[in-house]
């Protein structure tokens, strides 16, 4: 019965470690960006867009088709950047709580 009590402190510990960890993946950010820093995209933690900036020199090209590429590379790169750095994150915040399970996503727990 003791052994239940103290699974269920450690389920509520690592509960409300998750909710304070989940609120400060807003405060992470990344960058990323394709085309030699022609576009630049960044994310918060919770893999929001906050920014995509457009260097001048694709304004007025022709290849509408590059423009689109690099946008869609630098937003693709960033969300990746965002979702491992969230991640990272989570693992931090409860560290020494959960058992360290390959394959385990804590996305998925929030």
């Amino acid at each position: 019965m003791l052994d239940m009590m103290k699974m269920m402190g450690k389920v509520k510990e690592v509960q409300e470690k998750m909710k304070i960890a989940k609120e400060e993946l807003g405060n992470i950010f990344v960058e990323s960006d394709a085309g030699a820093g022609l576009v630049t995209a960044r994310f918060n933690g919770n893999k929001e867009l906050l920014e995509l900036k457009i260097d001048d020199s694709l304004y007025g090209k022709e290849d509408k088709e590059l423009q689109k590429d690099l946008i869609i590379a630098a937003v693709n790169k960033g969300i990746k950047a965002a979702e491992d750095e969230s991640k990272e994150h989570l693992q931090k915040a409860t560290q020494g709580i959960l058992p360290n399970i390959p394959g385990m996503d804590l996305n998925s727990m929030m």
